[in-house]
């Protein structure tokens, strides 16, 4: 929480905004008057919105916060009609479980509005709301998302300056192999054992179970990620509940101070989402007890209860990734392994392209996206590199591998800058270098093409020159050439030292046990 980067201090604005959006958004719901669960829905919406909106454009993401009533009302109406009939309204929340899950094989733009409509579903359990509510419920969602955009597309529009990073493309697949239908099926029965396990321990507080299983399945690709986050949700929760015994319940719902220590919570959920999802759970958990008080039903016991319920949905989702269509932490981590090894290539093909005097050439976007790729390498690999995981032989593989994918992440954003100097072009060590990581790359994936590839040699560079074994034309030296030659020979390095931990097999995994 405390050492992560934060380049720019994005995620320090972005959090501030957060705050300054959800705060507008609760005032205008209170200057007009509504009730206090309406400015709580409203408060939530707002939230929503700004976690979960993250289009590559600010233009899309203006359009798909304007889309976000199109799912959350008619799911707010759908809970609220359903209030009196559990059967009914149970059999329809796992609907939207399933549909919302289902919906993120189309991209971050239907991943949000799955999660609104889910949440939105939630929240009527959490303030019990009944239909009588909801043209206000419909007015606090409404006044939210203008207040929150005003903040986020005008007053401070942090994107149109630092764009938020595409996401990598899921895994592909079809059918029952597509990752998120996968997940559908899963967290639908992870959501159908926290509701049925939830309502045994409380016919009133349940939907902390549901809401803890479905949230563990949000941006995890395998059994081992999603098992990873569960254990990470309960620490959160725990600590959250313990904060929550010394700060929220003396406090008993007074509204200045717990307004001031809520706006404190959403600076928090934003400032640690990404580094930490234990801390992001902990202010989640302390802000739910805040409001558990300003509605007057916070005691010590339904701390408890939370946390009851909490352990009820992460096992839920274990039941959910063991018995329905696993993904093993091996496939997925190799699959996200081969996709930064093969972007590695990319990238430096596109260096080479772009030394030779191929000015369409452009290695910068294929640098970032390794470093995207590299993020769900590191949340693959998390399992393995757990504190708690008995596997040292693995666990020690599985930190290599990671510091030497960092290796070359940090020696291909190096190459990409110096590429774009002209000065750097025509230089037949630098063919030859790039040609060096193509076969180190080639040699990872598979070894007969790395083999093939040497027996034919390169368009551009002799084998021998390639190798090393003869002289190349004599060239004037220049620094930025050197400079990309440092950085060639650096990768060339690290990816000759990932053979021994990934192994060169192209049918085995490459973290093997």
């Amino acid at each position: 929480m405390f050492v992560a980067p934060d380049p720019g201090r994005v995620r320090l604005r972005l959090s501030a905004r957060a705050v300054l959006g959800i705060g507008l958004a609760v005032a205008a719901a209170e200057l007009a008057g509504l009730s206090l669960s309406a400015s709580i829905t409203g408060g939530l919406a707002a939230l929503l919105a700004l976690f979960t909106v993250g289009d590559p454009t600010v233009r899309r993401q203006a359009v798909t916060t304007a889309l976000l009533p199109a799912v959350g009302l008619p799911a707010l109406a759908l809970a609220t009609m359903l209030h009196g009939l559990p059967l009914l309204r149970d059999t329809a929340w796992l609907a939207v479980v399933f549909l919302g899950v289902y919906a993120r094989r189309w991209g971050p733009r239907a991943h949000a509005l799955g999660i609104f409509a889910f949440m939105m579903f939630f929240t009527t359990q959490f303030l019990h709301a009944v239909p009588a509510q909801l043209p206000e419920l419909y007015g606090a969602v409404a006044l939210a998302l203008v207040a929150c955009s005003a903040v986020r597309f005008g007053a401070w529009c942090i994107e149109r300056r630092t764009p938020p990073p595409a996401a990598p493309a899921p895994l592909p697949g079809r059918g029952l192999a597509r990752p998120t239908t996968r997940q559908a099926f899963q967290a639908t029965l992870a959501c159908g054992v926290a509701l049925a396990v939830g309502q045994l321990l409380s016919q009133e507080r349940w939907y902390w179970a549901v809401g803890t299983a479905w949230w563990i399945f949000v941006n995890t690709a395998s059994r081992g990620e999603t098992l990873v986050r569960g254990f990470r949700r309960v620490v959160g929760t725990v600590t959250g509940i313990a904060a929550g015994l010394l700060i929220a319940v003396p406090l008993d719902g007074a509204p200045g101070p717990t307004a001031a220590l809520v706006a404190v919570c959403v600076f928090g959920i934003f400032y640690t989402a990404a580094p930490s999802y234990s801390w992001m759970m902990f202010f989640v958990t302390v802000m739910a007890g805040l409001l558990y008080g300003l509605l007057g039903v916070l005691h010590p016991g339904l701390l408890l209860l939370r946390f009851e319920e909490t352990a009820v949905g992460a096992l839920g989702a274990v039941i959910g990734v063991a018995l329905v269509l696993p993904v093993t932490t091996h496939a997925a981590t190799d699959a996200w392994i081969r996709r930064a090894v093969r972007c590695v290539h990319e990238c430096t093909t596109a260096a080479t392209r772009r030394l030779a005097g191929d000015t369409e050439a452009d290695p910068a976007p294929l640098a970032a996206e390794l470093e995207l790729l590299l993020g769900r390498v590191r949340m693959s690999l998390a399992p393995l590199v757990h504190p708690l995981s008995p596997l040292r032989a693995r666990k020690a593989r599985a930190r290599q591998v990671i510091a030497l994918l960092d290796d070359c992440a940090r020696e291909v954003r190096g190459l990409a800058t110096v590429a774009a100097d002209p000065d750097a072009s025509h230089d037949a060590r630098l063919a030859a270098a790039c040609w060096r990581v193509e076969a180190a790359v080639h040699a990872l994936e598979s070894p007969d093409r790395a083999t093939a590839s040497a027996g034919t040699g390169h368009a551009a560079v002799p084998r021998a020159a390639a190798e090393g074994r003869v002289a190349l034309p004599a060239q004037r030296q220049h620094p930025t050439a050197d400079a990309a030659l440092t950085h060639l020979h650096g990768l060339e390095r690290a990816l000759a030292e990932l053979a021994a931990p990934l192994g060169t097999s192209p049918r085995a995994p490459l973290v093997s046990a």
